[in-house]
């Protein structure tokens, strides 16, 4: 991955993701982002994808990783669900949800 911050790529993901629908078809959810001390929400509704730096008003899935935690899964170094079973992913809310979070993550 080119980006190496986490602005960086959240200020990148929501053109990869609309530049490939198929990602997110059939998604209606709202993730939030608490990657160090930034927070993004992920919005995906009838296959488009919006990523603002705010807080969610009321996401179906918050995730909350250390920085150099989460730069680390995203350039693949980091497994997400060893990260989850070892306590740097925490999820709360919709799991079914942080389970498709790999596939659009890495887009």
């Amino acid at each position: 991955m080119a980006e190496t911050t986490v602005k960086g790529f959240f200020e990148s993901l929501e053109s990869k993701l609309n530049s490939d629908p198929s990602k997110i078809a059939g998604m209606d959810a709202v993730y939030q982002f608490q990657v160090g001390d930034d927070t993004f929400s992920v919005s995906m509704k009838a296959g488009k994808a919006s990523v603002t730096p705010a807080t969610a008003s009321s996401p179906n899935c918050s995730v909350t990783m250390a920085e150099n935690d989460f730069l680390e899964m995203i350039a693949g170094r980091l497994n997400g669900q060893m990260a989850f079973m070892t306590g740097k992913l925490k999820v709360a809310g919709d799991m079914g949800l942080a389970l498709k979070l790999e596939s659009f993550l890495k887009a």
